[in-house]
C-alpha cells in the first residue's frame, strides 16, 4: 500500500504482512484488517476499564479495621483514635462508606453528563485522533489519584476533582471503539462477535483487579499508577495503528447491509416482506461486491493528511450523509427502552464493579488483596454471560426476550448470594460466577450489538452517522444509572447494612426488565408469526 492520507503509519506495516501473506487475495486482507481492528479496539476499552478498577481495590485500605492492625513503631495510638488510625483522611470518619461514595459519583456523573456529548463529536473527527487523546489523558487521570499517595494529599476536593476529569476522559472510549466497529463490520453473527468482543469490559476489569492487588497493602498509589501508565502506552499504539474506517485504506463500507429490523409494535411484517426482502437482496449483492475490490478514490478529495487538525471530517462522508441529532436518534424505535432499561441494568453491574470487593471483606473477613482476587470471579461469569446473550440473540433475532429472561433470573440469584454467599468459599465461587453471568450479560448485549443495530436502523435509510449518536444516547443514560447505583450503595450501606443494598439491586433488575416488556412482547408476537408462517 502506497502511502495515503489519514493512514497511520502502523497501518502500513500490516499492510505489508497482510499483502505478503496474502498477495493475491482481497477478501482474506480485509479479514486481516477487521482482526487487526478487534484486536485494536478490544485492547483500546480493556485499558479503559483497567484504570476504573482500582479505586474499588484500594477502598479496603483507605477505610479499614484498624483494631485488628499492628500501629508502626512510634505511633501513638489512643481511644479517639483507635479504630481509624490506619486510615487514609478524609476517609476515616464513620461516614467514609459515603464519602468514597462520592468519589465514584464524582467520576460517574461526569461520565454520563459527558457521555451524550462525547457521541456527538465522535460522528464529527478522527476516531484515531479522538481515541487516543482520550486514552493518554484518562491515563494522567489515572496518575494524579495515585499521587495523592506519594504526596500525602488528603483533600477530598483533589480527590473530587480527579475523578471528575477522568470520567470525562474516559467517554471518549465507548461511541469510539464500537463506532470503529460498527465501521468494519456487518451483521453476521453480530451478536455473537459483539458478545466476545464484549468482554474486554471484564478482562479489564480483571486485570485492573490484579494488579491493583498486587500494590493495595505496600503502597495503594501504584494501584492507579501502573493501570494509568499502560493506558498510556496503549494510547500511543492506538495512535500508530487504528484505521478508523475501511475506506481509509481503499475497502468498501460494509453497509448499509440487511440488519435484523426492529419495528415498532404496530408496523406489519407482511406488507413491507416484500419489499425489505428485495432491498436486502440488493443490499447483499453490493456489500458483496465491496468485499472483494477496493474502492476507486480520489485521496485529495476523500482523506485527511496526517496532519490535518482533528475536527475535520471526511469530506466523502459529509457530502453524502449529514450526523443524526439527538431528537432523531431518541425517535428510532427501541432507543428509549433499551436507555432507560440500562439505567437500571447498569446500576446493578457498576454496583458490584465499585463495591464488591469492600463488601466481600466486610461480610468475610477477607484481607483487601484476597476479597479483590475473590471479587474477580464476578467479571469472569460476566464473560461468559456477554457470549451467550449474544448468541442467544443471534440465533432467536430476540434481543430484548433474551435481556428479559437474564434479568428475571437475576433476581433470586442476588437474593440467594445474599444470605448464601458467606456459607463456604466454593458457595461464594458459584454464585458469584452465576450472579456475573446473569447481571452482565443484558448489560453487554444492550450496550453492543443492540446499539449497533438501533445506530443502523431501516428509518435511518443510507445514513450511517448515527452510530456513535445512538450508542451515546443508550450509554449515556445507562451510565446516570451506574453514576446513581455506587453513590446508593455507600450511604445505604453506611446507614441501614448491606441487606438493604442487595434488595435495592433486586429492584433495580425488576424495573429494567419492566421497561423492556413492551419489546419482549413483540418479540414474542414475532415468534408466534413465524412459527404460523412456516
Amino acid at each position: 500500500m502506497s502511502r495515503t492520507k489519514d493512514v497511520p503509519y502502523g497501518a502500513h506495516i500490516v499492510s505489508k504482512i497482510t499483502n505478503k501473506c496474502c498477495p493475491c487475495h482481497q477478501s482474506t486482507r480485509l479479514l486481516w484488517n477487521q482482526g487487526v481492528i478487534l484486536v485494536l479496539t478490544f485492547i483500546a476499552y480493556m485499558c479503559y476499564h483497567l484504570t476504573r478498577k482500582p479505586i474499588s481495590v484500594v477502598k479496603n485500605v483507605l477505610t479499614a479495621n484498624c483494631s485488628n492492625l499492628s500501629p508502626p513503631p512510634n505511633f501513638s495510638v489512643n481511644s479517639s483514635n483507635r479504630d481509624t488510625w490506619c486510615d487514609w483522611a478524609p476517609f476515616d470518619s464513620h461516614d467514609a462508606s459515603a464519602l468514597l461514595g462520592t468519589l465514584d459519583s464524582a467520576f460517574l456523573f461526569a461520565y454520563a453528563g459527558a457521555m451524550f456529548l462525547s457521541g456527538f463529536i465522535a460522528e464529527r473527527v478522527n476516531l484515531r485522533y479522538f481515541l487516543a487523546l482520550g486514552m493518554l489523558t484518562s491515563g494522567i487521570a489515572s496518575y494524579l489519584f495515585g499521587i495523592a499517595r506519594s504526596y500525602n494529599i488528603h483533600s477530598l476536593s483533589y480527590l473530587i476533582l480527579v475523578q471528575t476529569f477522568g470520567g470525562i476522559c474516559q467517554t471518549t472510549g465507548w461511541p469510539g471503539v464500537v463506532t470503529v466497529v460498527g465501521n468494519w463490520f456487518g451483521k453476521g453473527n453480530r451478536g455473537l462477535i459483539f458478545g466476545i468482543w464484549n468482554s474486554h469490559t471484564s478482562l479489564g476489569n480483571i486485570l485492573g483487579t490484579t494488579i491493583a492487588a498486587q500494590y493495595v497493602e505496600t503502597d495503594w498509589g501504584l494501584s492507579f499508577i501502573v493501570p494509568g501508565a499502560i493506558m498510556g502506552i496503549c494510547g500511543f499504539i492506538i495512535f500508530l495503528f487504528l484505521v478508523p474506517h475501511p475506506e481509509n485504506i481503499g475497502y468498501s463500507t460494509p453497509g448499509p447491509i440487511a440488519y435484523r429490523k426492529i419495528d415498532t409494535p404496530g408496523s406489519s411484517d407482511e406488507s413491507s416482506g416484500g419489499d425489505e426482502e428485495a432491498r436486502n437482496s440488493d443490499e447483499n449483492v453490493a456489500y458483496r461486491r465491496g468485499w472483494h475490490q477496493q474502492n476507486d478514490f480520489n485521496e485529495t478529495e476523500n482523506l485527511r493528511t496526517e496532519t490535518s487538525p482533528m475536527l475535520c471530517i471526511n469530506r466523502h462522508n459529509a457530502k453524502n450523509e449529514k450526523p443524526i441529532g439527538f431528537l432523531g436518534a431518541m425517535y428510532i424505535p427501541g432507543v428509549l427502552e433499551y436507555s432507560f432499561s440500562l439505567f437500571f441494568s447498569k446500576l446493578v453491574s457498576y454496583t458490584f464493579l465499585y463495591w464488591l470487593p469492600l463488601y466481600i471483606a466486610a461480610s468475610s473477613n477477607y484481607s483487601a488483596s484476597d476479597s479483590a482476587n475473590l471479587s474477580i470471579l464476578f467479571d469472569i461469569g460476566g464473560i461468559f454471560g456477554a457470549i451467550v446473550a449474544g448468541m442467544l440473540s443471534d440465533y432467536s433475532g430476540m434481543s430484548a426476550l433474551t435481556c428479559a429472561v437474564m434479568l428475571s433470573f437475576a433476581v433470586p440469584t442476588l437474593f440467594i448470594y445474599d444470605y448464601l454467599g458467606t456459607v463456604s468459599v466454593g458457595v461464594n465461587i458459584l454464585l458469584l460466577l452465576v450472579a456475573g453471568f446473569l447481571v452482565n450479560g443484558p448489560y453487554a448485549l444492550i450496550t453492543t450489538a443492540v446499539s449497533a443495530e438501533l445506530g443502523t436502523h431501516s428509518s435511518l435509510g443510507n445514513n450511517s452517522k448515527a452510530l456513535a449518536t445512538v450508542t451515546s444516547i443508550i450509554d449515556g443514560t445507562g451510565s446516570i444509572g451506574a453514576a446513581i447505583g455506587p453513590l446508593l450503595a455507600g450511604l445505604v450501606s453506611s446507614y441501614y447494612g448491606w441487606h438493604n443494598v442487595f434488595y435495592m439491586l433486586m429492584a433495580a433488575d425488576i424495573l429494567s426488565l419492566c421497561l423492556l416488556l413492551r419489546l419482549v412482547y413483540r418479540d414474542i408476537r414475532m415468534l408466534i408469526q413465524r412459527r404460523w408462517t412456516v
